[in-house]
C-alpha cells in the first residue's frame, strides 16, 4: 500500500513517461511529414504544454517557427484542431504547405467556391481532418463552435494574436470578441500565438482569452540573420535602387506610406529594369490577388506596396526589406522587417526616413480618433495616446545611434548582452561621427530660439543654410545671428541634424498641421554645453559580404561545394512543377534545400530523404523529378530550361 504522496509521485512520474513517449513520437513525426531533425528549444516546450492540454501563450519572432507549435501535436493528438486567422492569404499558404506535407488539413473561408466549401464541410463532418483554419467571424457565428465540439475539436490556436490587444500594434474589434471562447468552450485548451507582443501586449492577451495556468514562452526577439540600416531619405528611387542592386534578382519588399507612392516607385523601378509590382488597398480586390500570387510564384520580384501587404505572406527567401517612409511604430517595424529572411538565411532591412514622415503620421493618426470619435466610438480618443506613444518610439530608433538590435530586443523587454551585433550600420561603422557636433548642435538649437521656437524645421534649416527667400526676408530672419551658420552643409543633411535632435529629445515638436520646434531641459543643457552629444552622417554603405544567401549557407554548413549550376537548374524544375500544380515554388522546396541537393547531389532515395527539409511525403512525391533532374545534369544530358 503506497501513502499518499507517493502515489501521487507515481502518477507524475507515469504522467510525465507518458508525455515524453508522445514527444519522442511526434519528433519523429515531424522529422517523416517536415523533414526536420529535430524541434527548436521553444517548439518543444510549446508542443509538451499542448499535449497536456495547458493553455499556452507562444511570441516567436517572425521566422522562428511558431506555425509548428500547433501544427505539430496535430499530427498525433486525436481530434480536430481548429486554428483562427485573421487572413484569407494567412490560412490559403498554410493550408498549402500542409497538403503539400500530406497533413489533411483545409479551411472555409468566403472567397472558397461553393464545391470546394461542399468538399470541406463532408472532410470535417466525417473527421478527416487534422487542422481546420478559420477567420475569427466564422468561429464565432452562431451554431459552428457547437457544431466543432460535435466533430471533435480537441485544441484551438489563436494565430496572430496581438491583434486582440488594445495595446498591440494591429487591435482588430472582432478579435476581441474571441474572449467569449473560453466561457463557451471551457474545456478546450488555447494556445495564442504572436511575432511581435511587449509584456503589456503579452498581459493583455491572456486576460481577453481567459488563459488559465497558461504557460508563457518568449523567444529570443532577435534576428542576427538580419542587416539594419536607417538613412535620411534624400534621392528615394536612387536609393531604394542602390539597395535593390545589391540583390540581384532577389525577391524583396519596399513599403510605402501612400497609395501614389506605390505606384509611382513602382514605375521609376521598372523603367530601370526591375520586374516590379504596385500593392495597396485601393486596387480591386482580383488585381491584388494577382499581384501577390505573381510575387510568390516568382514572376515579380519586387512588391512596392502599403502596409495591406505582408501579413499573408510567407515567402521564406525575401532577401530584403525597404521601408520608404517612418512605420507607426517599433512593432510593426519588426514584424514587417521580419518578412526578411524568414528562412534564416542573410537579408538586409533598409529604413529611409525623415522628420516629416513623424509629422504626417501624427496628423493622421489624431485625424483618424477625431472621425473616429464624431462616429460613435468614444474609445478612439483613448487609443490615441498609445499610438502617438508608439510613433515616438519608433522616431527615436530611427533618429538614434545605438545598436538597432540591441533596441529592438530592449523594447520587447528583453536583456541585450552581446557588446555588438555585428549586422547594422551602428555596429559595422557604416555611420560617422560629425566634426565638432556639439558646435553643430548649438548652432541648431540657438537658430530655433532666435526664431522664436514658432517655426517648423524646414524654415529653420533655411535660415541656417543662408537661403535667400521671400519669407526669410519678409520674417526678418536674414538679418538674425544664426543666418548662414551651416551654409557648407547640404540642406538634407541639415534636416538629418535636427531629426537626431528630435529623435533625441533635446528638441519637442508641437502636434498640429504646422508643427514647430522648441528646446526642452536637455535641449537648453546642449546649448548651454553641459550635455554631451554627438551627431551621425552616413559612410557609403558597402554590400556585406558573404551574405548572399542559399548558397553560401549550404558552404557555411560544412558540406561539399554548392554547384550553382545545378542550383539553378533545379530552381528552374521547381518553378515549373509549382506552375503545373498552382502552387508557390518554395511550398515544395526551400532555396536552402535545393542548395543542399546542389551540394551533396543525391542519387537515392535515401540520400535524398536525408536532407533537411526533405519529409516521406515529398520524397515519394517529388523526388523521382528532382532526383532524376540531379541525375541528367551530372550526365550532362539536360538542356537550359526557363
Amino acid at each position: 500500500i503506497r501513502l499518499a504522496g507517493e502515489s501521487d509521485r507515481a502518477g507524475e512520474s507515469d504522467r510525465a513517461g507518458g508525455i515524453e513517449a508522445r514527444l519522442a513520437e511526434l519528433t519523429d513525426r515531424v522529422r517523416r511529414t517536415f523533414g526536420f531533425e529535430g524541434l527548436r528549444p521553444m517548439q518543444a516546450r510549446a508542443i509538451e504544454a499542448a499535449l497536456q492540454d495547458r493553455d499556452v501563450l507562444v511570441v516567436l519572432p517572425t521566422g522562428g517557427g511558431k506555425s509548428l507549435c500547433y501544427q505539430a501535436p496535430a499530427l498525433v493528438r486525436p481530434g480536430l484542431t481548429v486554428v483562427v486567422s485573421p487572413l484569407i492569404a494567412l490560412m490559403k499558404d498554410q493550408v498549402g504547405g500542409l497538403t503539400q506535407n500530406g497533413v489533411a488539413a483545409a479551411m472555409l473561408t468566403s472567397a472558397q467556391e461553393s464545391d470546394e466549401l461542399r468538399e470541406v464541410h463532408r472532410d470535417l463532418d466525417a473527421g478527416r481532418l487534422r487542422l481546420l483554419f478559420v477567420s475569427p467571424e466564422r468561429l464565432l457565428r452562431e451554431g459552428f463552435l457547437d457544431r466543432l465540439r460535435r466533430v471533435g475539436m480537441q485544441a484551438l490556436a489563436i494565430d496572430e494574436a496581438h491583434c486582440i490587444s488594445h495595446w498591440g500594434h494591429d487591435f482588430r474589434p472582432e478579435y476581441r470578441q474571441l474572449g467569449d471562447l473560453r466561457e463557451r468552450c471551457p474545456e478546450v485548451p488555447i494556445m495564442a500565438l504572436t511575432a511581435t507582443a511587449t509584456p503589456r501586449v503579452r498581459e493583455d492577451i491572456a486576460s481577453a482569452l481567459g488563459l488559465r495556468d497558461a504557460v508563457h514562452l518568449v523567444g529570443d526577439f532577435d534576428r542576427p540573420n538580419l542587416t539594419y540600416r536607417i538613412l535620411p531619405r534624400t534621392d528615394l528611387v536612387r536609393q531604394v535602387h542602390e539597395v535593390i542592386r545589391r540583390h540581384g534578382s532577389a525577391a524583396g519588399i519596399v513599403y510605402c506610406m501612400r497609395r501614389r507612392e506605390t505606384e509611382s516607385l513602382a514605375r521609376a523601378l521598372a523603367g530601370k529594369g526591375v520586374r516590379a509590382q504596385p500593392y495597396h488597398a485601393g486596387l480591386a480586390s482580383e488585381e491584388r490577388a494577382r499581384i501577390q500570387d505573381d510575387f510568390l510564384a516568382e514572376r515579380t520580384d519586387v512588391i512596392v506596396a502599403t502596409v495591406a501587404f505582408g501579413m499573408g505572406i510567407d515567402r521564406p527567401d525575401v532577401r530584403f526589406v525597404i521601408h520608404a517612409g517612418l512605420p507607426k511604430g517599433i512593432e510593426q517595424y519588426s514584424q514587417e522587417t521580419g518578412r526578411a529572411g524568414r528562412d534564416g538565411l542573410p537579408a538586409e532591412c533598409v529604413l529611409l526616413a525623415s522628420g516629416a514622415d513623424y509629422h504626417t503620421w501624427r496628423s493622421l493618426l489624431e485625424r483618424s480618433a477625431e472621425e473616429a470619435e464624431a462616429a460613435g466610438r468614444p474609445e478612439a480618443r483613448a487609443e490615441l495616446g498609445p499610438a502617438i506613444q508608439r510613433l515616438g518610439e519608433m522616431w527615436g530608433l530611427a533618429g538614434g545611434a545605438a545598436c538597432r538590435h540591441r533596441v529592438l530586443v530592449e523594447y520587447f523587454g528583453q536583456e541585450w548582452t552581446r557588446e555588438s551585433c555585428d549586422a547594422c550600420d551602428v555596429c559595422l561603422g557604416e555611420l560617422a561621427a560629425v566634426e565638432e557636433s556639439a558646435v553643430v548642435a548649438q548652432k541648431i538649437l540657438s537658430c530655433v530660439v532666435r526664431c522664436g521656437q514658432r517655426y517648423g524645421a524646414a524654415h529653420v534649416a533655411d535660415v541656417l543654410r543662408g537661403a535667400r527667400t521671400q519669407r526669410l526676408r519678409s520674417s526678418g530672419h536674414d538679418q538674425l545671428s544664426t543666418y548662414g551658420l551651416l551654409r557648407d552643409h547640404p540642406t538634407r543633411e541639415i534636416r538629418a541634424f535636427i531629426d537626431q535632435l528630435v529623435a533625441g529629445g533635446h528638441l519637442g515638436v508641437t502636434g498640429g498641421n504646422y508643427p514647430t520646434l522648441h528646446l526642452t531641459r536637455s535641449g537648453v543643457e546642449v546649448m548651454r554645453a553641459e550635455r554631451e552629444i554627438t551627431l551621425l552622417r552616413p559612410r557609403q554603405a558597402p554590400r556585406p559580404p558573404g551574405r548572399g544567401g542559399a548558397l553560401e549557407s549550404a558552404r557555411a554548413e560544412g558540406g561539399p561545394p554548392v554547384d550553382a549550376g545545378l542550383f539553378e537548374h533545379l530552381r528552374g524544375l521547381r518553378r515549373r512543377m509549382a506552375r503545373e500544380r498552382g502552387v508557390p515554388p518554395y511550398l515544395l522546396f526551400g532555396d536552402r534545400t535545393l542548395a543542399l541537393m546542389a551540394s551533396y547531389k543525391p542519387r537515392t532515395r535515401e540520400e535524398f530523404l536525408a536532407l533537411k527539409g526533405v519529409g516521406e511525403r515529398k520524397a515519394t512525391d517529388l523526388g523521382p523529378a528532382f532526383l532524376g533532374a540531379i541525375a541528367e545534369y551530372l550526365d550532362g544530358s539536360c538542356e537550359p530550361r526557363a
